[in-house]
C-alpha cells in the first residue's frame, strides 16, 4: 500500500512538472524571452518558479 501511494505522488509530481516545464517554454517562447531558461527553471521545482515567471514575465508584459 506505502508502495503504491509513493508511485503516485511521484508520477503526480513528474506529470505537474513536465506540464509546468512546457507551458512555461512555449509561452517564453511566444513573448520572446529566453525559453530554454524558463523551461528549465519550470522543470525544477513548483511552484516558485512559475510564480517568478508569472511576476516577472507577465507583468513586464503588460507595461509594453
Amino acid at each position: 500500500m506505502g508502495t503504491e501511494l509513493n508511485g503516485l505522488v511521484i508520477v503526480t509530481v513528474v506529470t505537474i512538472l513536465l506540464l509546468q516545464g512546457s507551458w512555461m517554454f512555449r509561452d517564453a517562447e511566444r513573448r520572446g524571452h529566453n525559453k530554454w531558461l524558463w523551461g528549465l527553471l519550470g522543470l525544477i521545482q513548483f511552484p516558485t518558479y512559475l510564480l517568478i515567471y508569472l511576476y516577472f514575465v507577465k507583468r513586464k508584459g503588460r507595461k509594453a
